[in-house]
């Protein structure tokens, strides 16, 4: 059986992200994708394509996993808006994890300030996967306002906008390596502004850490 057929490609595609997040795509030399892969040029070429190919796959599973951990917050709470303050919370969580991600910074962020217009391909991934990001926010905003959670006057997709901006914000942040402190008190400053839309306020927004 070929070493492909035996390679468990879920494994490959993770070794991928974490190589990728922490080193970038630029700086991650085939060399070392070979080693963090344990896969020999022919094997990575037949089953990827090409370098951009297999970034783009580690893309793709990076922001799946994003999904989901935004999916098990709403599926955990039955208020949206409080489904969004936990995702903050998690975020902060991971970020000051003492194992901590390969980079606190978001890689999809990290891949659109560093490829550029260099690489026009993975330039449009990145713009699309951050649309449906903020496409799915706003989805989640506009069911809060259904079910009253959210003013009738809020403008769901300029909001998306805002707190997809302050999610970059956080991950950015952290990667400073400021206090872990830090970043939750930031996490409870998102939560504090999106009750400013609630139509309901909570008038207690500390998250528990």
């Amino acid at each position: 059986m070929s070493r492909v057929a035996k390679y468990d490609r879920d494994t490959a595609l993770d070794r991928a992200v974490r190589l990728f997040w922490e080193r970038g795509y630029f700086a991650s030399s085939m060399k070392h994708i070979e080693q963090a892969l344990d896969m020999r040029p022919g094997s990575l070429y037949a089953t990827f394509g090409s370098k951009s190919g297999l970034f783009a796959e580690a893309l793709e599973v990076y922001a799946d996993q994003a999904r989901e951990d935004l999916q098990r917050q709403i599926d955990a709470h039955p208020s949206v808006l409080a489904a969004l303050k936990a995702y903050f919370q998690s975020l902060a969580s991971a970020c000051t994890a003492t194992c901590a991600p390969p980079a606190r910074a978001c890689m999809i962020i990290k891949t659109l300030l560093e490829v550029g217009a260099q690489e026009p391909e993975l330039q449009l991934k990145v713009n699309a996967l951050l649309d449906a990001v903020e496409q799915k926010i706003s989805v989640l905003l506009e069911l809060a306002q259904q079910r009253g959670e959210l003013r009738p006057a809020v403008d769901c997709t300029r909001l998306a906008r805002l707190l997809q901006a302050q999610i970059i914000g956080l991950r950015a942040f952290a990667q400073r390596q400021t206090p872990a402190q830090h970043v939750w008190e930031l996490a409870e400053d998102m939560a504090a502004l999106l009750d400013q839309y609630a139509q309901r306020p909570d008038a207690n927004v500390h998250l528990v850490h």
